[in-house]
């Protein structure tokens, strides 16, 4: 659900749009770095996550998203991560594409764990293509970008993000620079514009081992634009075998929105594929037959650098 958009989508972006942009994911507990920078390459490896989302499915004009994060941990060549990050969204009419350059400085705190301090820097373009049906007239002064526009702006993430044995918690904004889209050029109608709004998150998530063969994490995903709220509450099962995680299952709740059932398998080493359900309980319930996403995750860890040794020859 996007917080302040209603299911008649179109009517929204009226000569001035101010909204909240950010999408909502099922599977946020793998999504980090787009909305929190500082989480960039703590993890070892190198790691790529794409995710697609079907939202509200069978009702006209209802967002799909698809993200695409590709980071790495730099530390045996400079200390910090890099990464790439983008979405894409398309809502009604309107398409909004980000894409980030992510760095994160790591800080040792003694045995506890990381902490990472990030910043993403990148472009947002928004665009739409009204297709209005009723005025059939050259032009309306009460609808905006009758033949369309497209724009694109400076876009400014900064997170910081904390990983211990079992546990993270992070805190972050983005859309720093609360840039303005606009069309200048609209046959001397008022220019649509499109301003992005400054987003707030706060996320935290904890890890218990060896309880009934496996184990359970619980994840907690809050934001807000200052405007509205909410909230993903997420508890998950895994299933361990010869000590490595196959599958999990799982249950989602985000308030005021959705039910979630979520369901992952590792076929292979470093891969995970995941899909989820979404149960819609908002007023959407009755035309909605819940959202879908799938999940692709994949990294590939580096070996170690070679252990090089020299003696002098007096010592052969």
């Amino acid at each position: 659900m996007k917080l302040r958009l209603l299911p008649i989508l179109v009517l929204l972006f009226v000569s001035s749009a101010i909204g909240q942009q950010d999408k909502l994911l099922t599977h946020f507990f793998y999504d980090k770095m787009s909305i929190n920078p500082g989480e960039t390459g703590l993890d070892d490896g190198i790691c790529a996550t794409t995710i697609y989302r079907n939202q509200w499915d069978k009702v006209n004009g209802a967002p799909n998203s698809a993200v695409l994060n590709v980071e790495a941990n730099m530390n045996r060549f400079f200390p910090g991560g890099l990464g790439v990050s983008f979405y894409h969204d398309a809502i009604g009419f309107s398409r909004q594409n980000n894409v980030l350059l992510n760095y994160s400085y790591p800080i040792q705190i003694g045995n506890i764990g990381r902490l990472g301090l990030g910043i993403g820097v990148g472009i947002m373009t928004y665009g739409m293509t009204p297709a209005w049906i009723p005025p059939q007239t050259l032009n309306d002064p009460s609808l905006p970008a009758t033949a369309g526009f497209q724009a694109a702006n400076l876009d400014l993430n900064f997170g910081a993000y904390f990983k211990g044995k079992n546990m993270y918690a992070g805190l972050s904004s983005t859309h720093l620079s609360e840039s303005e889209l606009s069309n200048n050029s609209n046959f001397g109608i008022d220019p649509a514009t499109y301003q992005s709004a400054r987003h707030y998150y706060a996320m935290g998530g904890y890890k218990i081992r060896d309880i009934a063969g496996g184990n359970i994490d619980g994840n907690l995903l809050i934001r807000t634009d200052l405007v509205k709220f909410s909230a993903d509450i997420n508890a998950r099962y895994f299933y361990v075998k010869n000590n490595k995680e196959l599958a999990y299952g799982g249950i989602t709740y985000r308030t005021s929105d959705a039910i979630a059932i979520i369901l992952g398998y590792n076929p292979i080493a470093d891969l995970t594929v995941g899909y989820s359900y979404d149960l819609t309980i908002n007023k959407l319930s009755s035309v909605s037959r819940g959202s879908h996403e799938i999940l692709v995750k994949y990294c590939f860890y580096l070996p170690p650098p070679p252990v090089t040794k020299a003696r002098h020859p007096r010592w052969l």
